[in-house]
């Protein structure tokens, strides 16, 4: 398999954690961790040695994919969050239209680099932070790459409708969520306020040297 180079594959660490959930969503019975951990197992079951082919076949790949999101990352209340105190003033059509451009926008990128990742393991810790608020938890893993260095992953989760679902996540201390709302303000203060210039030109980044670093979130 061809592999990434390092920086560029750093970036992809979040992109195969947060696309190893599958479509189907599971009961508020089960806890958050056995929820990350069944399916990432799951996703990784159906692409494990096919990555040639979906190299070749990236349609198909970015409809597993969008399928993998369908029912268990909340992109409403992402998109509400990343936009922050813009979300206010938004439409309705622009806060829905801006929700479906988040979405989108990511599963392209990850999909390019889903099947060049180059890791040896993704591991959900045995050991988990007690669930402080019965609507809210987080389910901490680690991604140990081909060179032996260890990524800290972190995903935040929310009850809705009695399912869980995945909110945020953060990589090597770095929040996503907050990254893309800074980076949301930063294109609404460089586009005068235009909300359909924002959307239109929406693409998320994460700065390599950002998570090569880390943070402390």
């Amino acid at each position: 398999m061809q592999k990434m180079t390092a920086t560029f594959s750093r970036w992809f660490a979040l992109a195969l954690l947060l696309m190893a959930l599958p479509a189907l969503a599971k009961a508020q019975s089960q806890s958050p961790e056995q929820m990350i951990r069944d399916n990432i197992e799951g996703f990784m079951a159906q692409i494990e040695g096919r990555e040639d082919y979906y190299a070749n076949n990236l349609d198909e790949l970015k409809a597993l994919v969008n399928d993998s999101l369908d029912d268990i990352a909340d992109f409403r209340y992402i998109g509400a969050s990343v936009m922050g105190s813009y979300f206010r003033n938004a439409t309705p059509e622009q806060r829905s239209r801006f929700a479906d451009v988040f979405r989108q926008t990511l599963i392209d990128t990850y999909t390019r680099g889903l099947v060049t990742f180059d890791y040896d393991e993704l591991r959900v810790l045995s050991q988990q932070r007690a669930q402080r608020h019965e609507d809210q938890a987080s389910v901490d893993m680690e991604v140990v790459a081909s060179n032996g260095q260890v990524y800290p992953v972190s995903y935040s989760l929310r009850l809705s409708d009695g399912q869980w679902r995945v909110v945020n996540v953060i990589v090597n201390g770095i929040n996503l969520g907050l990254t893309f709302r800074n980076q949301f303000d930063q294109a609404m203060r460089d586009n005068n306020r235009d909300y359909d210039a924002v959307i239109r030109g929406w693409a998320p980044e994460i700065g390599v040297d950002e998570l090569e670093q880390g943070g402390d979130a």
